[in-house]
């Protein structure tokens, strides 16, 4: 079984999801993106972030987008 890629749990963030095993809202990898800001700047600022972590992420949220469009 894959470890999960989001968590939202009551005692971590307020239920907020975030990248597992951290408390790195997903929000806050959307809002850097968002203001033009790169992938590294934010592994740079959220270095318990991992890298394959963020390109899960955005990979599954592209895969979402891509089904629900057809």
């Amino acid at each position: 079984m894959n470890k999960p890629l989001i968590t939202c749990t009551p005692d971590v963030m307020g239920g907020t999801p975030v990248f597992a095993g951290t408390r790195v809202p997903v929000q806050t990898l959307l809002d850097f993106l968002e203001g033009g800001e790169t992938i590294d700047d934010f592994l740079d600022g959220f270095p318990t972030v991992t890298r394959e972590q963020v390109v899960a992420f955005l990979e599954e949220a592209k895969a979402r987008m891509v089904a629900s469009a057809s």
